[in-house]
């Protein structure tokens, strides 16, 4: 049982908020297409709206049967928060009973095709999140624990937006934790921003064996007292021929092996998925040796996966 596992129950740097060594990320769950390799075999052929709210509702069970008790979505994912919503509500889980964080900042627009182009739209304004926030509340009310900009950048000027940063604030005095994820080959530089700035309780970055240069930055983001949690600990499935079998266990107890490391996020897409990346918690022994890739090549590479 995930109680005996040791440092399986965490708090999440300043904000308190109780998590567990693996969360489960929603982003392979909520929708008919992804970029992780495989995810089409791995839903099946009825991509459904009920069919796949059917399967999202056993992939959770399977969470939580592991002892998972972090889940992650966003606006973005498709129908992921109605997802997580219809469970929680079926399951009779109160608030409180786990922690749920979602995003904001891009809106979905593929209509429930595989190969949609785009089929997720980036928009980081006021106005976006102002809409967004309020999607997210009509669906998981007071469920929502931790809120976070989707995919902050330098370049999108929106960690220095005065009115973005006044509707967080404000969220943020109402006790829900505000947080930001990353992206690209510069993350280091966007989290070192926002720790600048502050008025933020989480970071989650991509950090995993090919692209590990996050790691010094997400180290500072621990040692003031931010939640860090870790996506894309696979590499989408890249790490597979990589490390061969076990591979998903292998890169999960890589991620949380990282002292700074609160949280890993498995982007698991069917119950077996699940238990097989829960062997990462028990999982001891030297972080493998991975040739790192330099990160442009990294995230070229990842832009140029196709949506399954």
């Amino acid at each position: 049982m995930a109680e005996a596992r040791g440092g399986w129950e965490r708090r999440l740097g300043r904000s308190g908020l109780p998590v567990t060594a693996i969360g489960l990320g929603l982003a392979a769950l909520g929708r008919p297409g992804y970029l992780t390799i495989g995810h089409g075999r791995d839903l099946g052929p009825d991509r459904s709206v009920e069919a796949m709210e059917r399967h999202a509702h056993e992939v959770l069970d399977a969470a939580y049967a592991g002892g998972i008790r972090y889940f992650d979505a966003a606006r973005s994912y498709g129908r992921a928060e109605a997802f997580l919503a219809s469970w929680l509500a079926a399951r009779g889980l109160a608030p409180g009973d786990v922690t749920v964080g979602s995003k904001w900042g891009y809106t979905y627009t593929a209509d429930w095709q595989v190969d949609a182009d785009p089929p997720e739209v980036k928009d980081l304004s006021v106005d976006a999140l102002r809409r967004q926030l309020g999607e997210t509340r009509a669906l998981l009310g007071a469920h929502l624990s931790l809120y976070q900009i989707h995919s902050a950048t330098i370049d999108s000027g929106v960690l220095d937006d005065g009115a973005v940063r006044a509707e967080l604030d404000a969220l943020r005095g109402t006790g829900v934790a505000i947080g930001l994820t990353t992206t690209g080959p510069d993350q280091a530089a966007t989290i070192d921003r926002a720790l600048a700035v502050d008025g933020f309780d989480c970071v989650q970055a991509t950090w995993n064996l090919l692209e590990p240069s996050v790691g010094p930055a997400l180290a500072r983001a621990h040692d003031a007292d931010l939640g860090v949690i870790v996506k894309e600990a696979l590499a989408n499935g890249r790490l597979a021929e990589a490390l061969g079998p076990d591979w998903d266990a292998v890169g999960i107890a890589a991620a949380l092996a990282q002292p700074w490391c609160d949280v890993v996020l498995s982007g698991a897409a069917t119950v077996q998925h699940v238990r097989s990346n829960l062997v990462a918690c028990d999982r001891r022994g030297p972080v493998p040796e991975v040739q790192p890739e330099p990160p442009d090549a990294y995230w070229s590479r990842r832009s140029a996966l196709p949506w399954n």
